[in-house]
């Protein structure tokens, strides 16, 4: 397998050519103006501050990542129980998801003042220069994904290219790269989760509900804190989720692929380069649709979404149409079959969009009946918001469900025997839908990422005094941010679930080679009937057999209780985190309201700075329990339950993980949405007993959505991550 084909070369082509735009896109950004001398000096401190907490956070994840390292370095070089890669690849998925986030929150944080701006001229201007600014996110994570899977794919081949499982070899490797990005997404999402909803908390609480003065007044201590921790959270944090995300279905694909089609050389390399060609392709058709956004002047928001629903869709009937021809041009077994699989995950992601946008946006009865439910207290809001939030999850549940089966029997041509190969084929057709749902990810998250960019220039546009047209500019591209950010966390956790299912499979087969390697030091497994077991020939249903996964073992029962109750003892731990970072927040915000006189005047200037560092220092603290948790739980009951308990575990935190993620996303966003609503006149407008109803309702949402939500994601396939990882380790004490 030492050559590679000619179509393999389109991947570092289209890494790079993503690259080049973001590039392209960054720099018309900074082209233009940043406004007043006011706009620039807010943009300024929140831009400092953004840099001081991820420097801050890089600092204590390289901590984690080091020590972790060694660890799979002891694995692999002294035990003998890991590939000796692992430990270079761990490290390279961390960095490039690191870089990932980093390059997209400098952008934004430079973009927001220079989008208020464009917002002085017209709502298209301001528009375009925020979607723009979320593409260099979105362009910036497929190319340097794609980057990372081409020059590893690459590098291992030159050393095992001429082995007879070289490419089982590969893509097994190459998943453990996933683990590190994973790693890394997780302290992003959970850190700047925690900093920015300690600071938004602090700021409504006090600012908006105690001293009734408007969201991002200048006089609201936290006000600064607030903008800064939409950027870490929802750029920085989102680009690293969906980086690891992107990378870990294109991997788990391929390696389904060298694993199912293993009997046939050149139909397993077409397998394997499949997801990957797929994924270049869709970077050239997401840079068409971020070309058709735009809009007019006093434009709905039905308008708006609109427009961003024009080029979201036109990239994905592009990427559907060029998949069959895709599959063709390989040669691929069954090529009209993948093709729909790959149909099944775009369109399931359309649907999972749409059903979010309906339940989250303020257009649609659902957070209308929030806002209506305002007449008569916080905590009606709240009661509302909580059912909203339980209803909404039926539509993702029951469509990821189908495009489970659907694209399972569409890759195994509606092979219903379960058998070996009917398996294993089925499984790459999901790996594949994985992998059609985030193939336009360039122009999906472009829309997430414009979300926190929109926010903090309607901040700098009420901080900087500008008048009442440009708020209004302003307070559509944001309100518009609200739905696109939900709609981006559903659409996340969708892609998740059906990543983690793919990693699952691929679990199985980390789980043979590790026995294969174990065999060859000199063990020997025996089977229940006291047979010895050769894991060199056996299909899954011999492994499945063998390590007794079935639902009367009690082994899996136990791990399927910890995996869901991981989910909620994750949640519970971040909920309780942005509890505390948020009640050190309302107390200094009270004192300063207290101590500095003439701050409410507008005749003396808060001390952002205290509020900064208060957020600052309460997500490094408060973020590392919770992401080793994802670390330590499954290699503990990898130790004590074996890999019947490591599938159970993987399969509870799924499906508990993946409903509970759906809900409380949801629920957050029509909560914030629903105060929006009130804040455009219903129910009295600003100011009114509803307003501030709806704010308690916000404020309760913003963790949902903006921390543990959307955490959730991330900790089903990290804990899959590292149950691949430490696959040799299980084994050794099975």
């Amino acid at each position: 397998m030492s050559n590679i084909p000619l179509i393999f070369w389109l991947i570092p082509v289209a890494s790079v050519t993503a690259l080049a735009m973001a590039w392209h896109f960054f720099r018309i950004m900074m082209q233009e103006e940043e406004g007043t001398v006011r706009m620039a000096e807010i943009a300024a401190h929140v831009r400092k501050g953004a840099m001081a907490y991820l420097k801050q956070q890089y600092k204590v994840v390289g901590i984690v990542f080091a020590v972790l390292a060694v660890l799979f370095a002891f694995m692999a070089y002294v035990l003998k129980v890991q590939n000796p890669w692992v430990p270079f690849a761990f490290l390279t998925g961390g960095l490039f998801s690191g870089l990932a986030g980093f390059f997209g929150m400098k952008t934004a944080t430079y973009a927001s003042a220079r989008t208020a701006n464009a917002a002085r001229r017209g709502l298209d201007k301001g528009l375009k220069i925020a979607f723009r600014s979320g593409a260099v996110m979105g362009l910036v994570v497929v190319g340097l994904g794609l980057l990372d899977i081409a020059l590893w794919f690459l590098v291992l081949n030159a050393f095992y290219g001429d082995e007879p499982t070289a490419l089982i070899t590969i893509t097994t490797t190459m998943l453990t790269f996933g683990m590190g990005a994973s790693t890394q997404a997780l302290f992003a999402r959970v850190g700047g989760g925690i900093y920015t909803k300690a600071a938004d908390v602090g700021a409504d609480l006090v600012g908006k509900v105690e001293a009734n003065i408007p969201e991002d007044d200048p006089r609201n201590p936290a006000t600064i804190a607030d903008n800064v921790g939409d950027n870490v959270g929802d750029v920085a944090g989102m680009g690293a989720d969906l980086y690891e995300s992107y990378c870990g279905s294109i991997l788990s694909t391929a390696a389904l692929g060298a694993t199912a089609f293993a009997m046939n050389g050149e139909m397993q390399l077409k397998a394997v380069i499949a997801p990957m060609t797929i994924a270049s392709v869709g970077i050239f058709l997401s840079l068409a649709g971020i070309y058709a956004v735009k809009t007019k002047e006093g434009a709905t928001m039905r308008d708006l979404l609109r427009s961003l629903g024009i080029g979201t869709n036109l990239s994905a009937v592009l990427i559907a149409i060029a998949t069959f021809i895709i599959l063709y041009l390989l040669g691929m077994a069954n090529w009209l079959g993948l093709s729909f699989s790959v149909i099944t995950g775009l369109v399931a992601g359309v649907i999972i969009g749409q059903a979010t946008e309906y339940f989250t946006s303020q257009s649609y009865q659902p957070t209308k009946s929030i806002a209506e439910a305002s007449q008569t207290g916080s905590a009606t809001v709240i009661i509302k918001g909580i059912g909203t939030g339980m209803i909404s999850t039926m539509v993702p549940v029951v469509t990821i469900s189908v495009a489970i089966l659907l694209s399972f029997l569409f890759a195994n041509g509606f092979d219903l025997s379960m058998s070996t190969t009917s398996i294993s084929h089925g499984l790459y057709g999901i790996g594949i839908a994985a992998v059609g749902m985030l193939s336009t990810l360039g122009i999906t998250l472009a829309t997430d990422a414009y979300g926190p960019i929109a926010d903090n220039a309607g901040g700098n546009a009420e901080m900087s005094g500008l008048g009442e047209e440009v708020r209004h500019r302003t307070d559509a591209l944001d309100a518009l941010g609200n739905t696109t950010a939900a709609t981006g966390k559903g659409f996340a956790i969708g892609s998740a679930a059906l990543t983690a299912l793919a990693l699952l499979a691929s679990y199985i087969e980390e789980i043979k080679i590790a026995m294969i390697r174990a065999v060859e030091e000199g063990s020997v497994f025996i089977d229940t009937a006291g047979n010895v077991f050769n894991p060199s020939t056996a299909t899954i249903n011999d492994f499945m057999s063998f390590f007794q996964v079935t639902l009367i073992n009690p082994k899996v029962l136990v791990g399927a209780f910890i995996g869901a109750m991981a989910a909620f003892l994750f949640c519970g731990l971040t909920m309780g985190a942005v509890g505390r970072a948020a009640g050190a927040m309302v107390d200094e915000v009270r004192r300063q309201f207290r101590d500095i006189k003439g701050i409410l005047e507008g005749k003396a200037t808060p001390d952002y700075g205290r509020c900064v560092e208060i957020s600052t220092r309460s997500a490094q603290r408060e973020m590392i329990v919770p992401s080793l948790l994802a670390i330590i739980i499954p290699i503990v009951v990898g130790v004590l339950l074996g890999v019947a308990g490591v599938l159970g575990l993987l399969t509870g935190g799924l499906a508990a993980g993946f409903t509970l993620a759906i809900f409380m996303s949801n629920a957050g966003g029509a909560w914030d949405n629903a105060k929006k609503y009130v804040e455009e006149g219903n129910y009295g407008g600003k100011g009114s007993a509803c307003h501030k109803a709806t704010i308690v309702g916000d404020t309760v949402g913003d963790p949902f959505k903006d921390t543990s939500g959307p955490s959730l994601n991330i900790l089903i396939k990290l804990m899959s991550m590292v149950s691949i990882v430490m696959a040799g380790l299980t084994v050794a004490f099975a």
